[in-house]
C-alpha cells in the first residue's frame, strides 16, 4: 500500500517536471550571441551514462528508485547522460524527484528556466527565492527555489530547487557560462543541470516542501559534483594515455 500511495504522489511530479523540463526559451540578442559562440565543436570528452548511475541510491536517510524515462523524452532532451529517480524517507512521509541532465553542449542545455519551462507547461509561478546552503564540505551551493500550482478546485502544487554546475561551480543560474562566453573562452567544459521537485500533498505545507528539497540538496549536492570530477579525472587520464600510446606508437593491438 506505501508503495502504491509513494508513485501515485510522485507521478504527477514526474510527468510535470519531464513535460516542462525541456521547453527552452531564447530571447533577444544576448542568448543568440551566446548560442552562436557555444555551437562551435569543441573536442571534449562525454561522460558515460554508467558513471552517473554510480550516484548512491541511500544518501543519508534518503533511499532512492530509479525512475526510468521515455526514450523518445531522454532524445528529445539532447543530454549526454542524466539520472532519473525517486528518493524518500521517514517511510516515505518525504518524497522528492530528482533530474541530473549532463551535456557539453551549452547551447542544448542553456538556458532551462523553470520559470519558463513550467509556465509553458501550464503552471503557474507562485513564488521564486534565491538561496544559498552551506555544505558539509565547506562549499556553498547556490540556488533557486520556485513554488509552481496548476488547477483551481483540485489545485497541484510543486515545489523546485534548480541550479547548474558549471565545470565543478555550483550556480543557481547561468550568468558563469555567460561570463565565460563574454570573457572570451567560448566553451565549458562541462554542464550539469540539477532539479529536485516535490509536490505539497495533504497537510505537507510550502515551507515544509522547501525544506524537504532543500535537505535533499545539502545531502545530494557534493556526491552529485563528485561524479563529474571523478569522470573529468578518468577521462582526461584517458586521453592522456591514449595520446602517449600514439606518440610511441603503442596500439591496442601490440
Amino acid at each position: 500500500m506505501m508503495a502504491k500511495k509513494e508513485k501515485s504522489d510522485l507521478q504527477p511530479v514526474i510527468i510535470a517536471a519531464v513535460t516542462a523540463i525541456f521547453l527552452m526559451a531564447v530571447f533577444g540578442s544576448i542568448h543568440r550571441i551566446l548560442a552562436a559562440r557555444l555551437a562551435t565543436p569543441v573536442d571534449i570528452p562525454l561522460i558515460s551514462p554508467e558513471i552517473l548511475e554510480k550516484l548512491p541510491f541511500q544518501m543519508g536517510e534518503w533511499t532512492g528508485t530509479e525512475v526510468p524515462l521515455d526514450e523518445d523524452i531522454v532524445r528529445a532532451t539532447d543530454t549526454d547522460a542524466h539520472i532519473s529517480r525517486n528518493y524518500s524517507r521517514y517511510n516515505a512521509s518525504e518524497q522528492v524527484w530528482l533530474y541530473v541532465a549532463y551535456g557539453t553542449r551549452g547551447r542544448d542545455l542553456m538556458p532551462h528556466r523553470p520559470e519558463v519551462c513550467y509556465t509553458g507547461a501550464g503552471w503557474t509561478l507562485n513564488t521564486r527565492n534565491s538561496m544559498e546552503m552551506l555544505l558539509s564540505d565547506g562549499m556553498k551551493l547556490q540556488c533557486t527555489v520556485f513554488q509552481f500550482s496548476r488547477g483551481t478546485l483540485n489545485k497541484k502544487k510543486l515545489a523546485v530547487l534548480h541550479y547548474y554546475i558549471i565545470d565543478g561551480q555550483y550556480c543557481r543560474d547561468v550568468s558563469l557560462l555567460r561570463s565565460n562566453v563574454w570573457r572570451g573562452s567560448g566553451t565549458v567544459d562541462y554542464i550539469a543541470q540539477v532539479q529536485i521537485v516535490t509536490a505539497l500533498r495533504g497537510d505537507l505545507t510550502a515551507d515544509s516542501a522547501v525544506k524537504t528539497i532543500s535537505a535533499f540538496a545539502v545531502e545530494s549536492a557534493s556526491s552529485i559534483s563528485k561524479l563529474f570530477e571523478n569522470a573529468q579525472d578518468v577521462e582526461s587520464s584517458d586521453i592522456k594515455n591514449s595520446h602517449t600510446n600514439n606518440i610511441f606508437g603503442v596500439t591496442g593491438n601490440d
